[in-house]
């Protein structure tokens, strides 16, 4: 049973996972809840030479240094200001998605069939584990593992003053 005022979730969010919503220019994301570490305002942002275009630096989170990825440039979409970062676990380290807007925690369901693989391209296939909706609005559910290059790492943690 929801909070009074609320709409009781769909059959479709109930069977979904519960994940992180937030806008990355003009598309609507979202995370596994289980990748995120936090939300925060945008920290200062340290270039990097040589990062592809999508990696706007580095940043130090809590002690760390850590890649900051613009979500809205991997995935096609341009530049966008972000307005927050979404810190997310990887295998080598947590990395800054630099977002939009934050819409919150949504149970999200997404089609993992192979008929998006075409409209997805292959630059973005490394993070878009598959594509849902909420409303009449497309939903890229996205996966972290994979989108900074090992290179990236090495000149991240080359950044850092020891």
């Amino acid at each position: 049973m929801g909070q009074p005022g609320q709409n009781a979730p769909s059959a479709e969010e109930a069977a979904g996972v519960r994940s992180l919503v937030f806008r990355a220019g003009s598309l609507l994301c979202a995370l596994h809840l289980d990748e995120v570490i936090e939300t925060m305002r945008p920290l200062a942002t340290h270039p990097l030479a040589g990062a592809p275009a999508f990696v706007l630096g580095v940043s130090i989170l809590r002690g760390v240094p850590a890649p900051v990825v613009d979500v809205a440039r991997l995935l096609g979409g341009g530049h966008a200001e972000p307005t927050r970062f979404v810190t997310v676990r990887t295998e080598s380290g947590p990395v800054a998605f630099a977002t939009g807007e934050v819409l919150g925690i949504r149970s999200t369901k997404a089609d993992l069939g192979s008929q998006h693989a075409a409209l997805l391209g292959s630059a973005p296939g490394a993070l878009v584990a598959g594509v849902g909706r909420i409303g009449a609005e497309p939903l890229l559910l996205l996966q972290s593992m994979r989108v900074v290059p090992e290179d990236v790492w090495a000149a991240a943690a080359a950044a850092v003053p020891t």
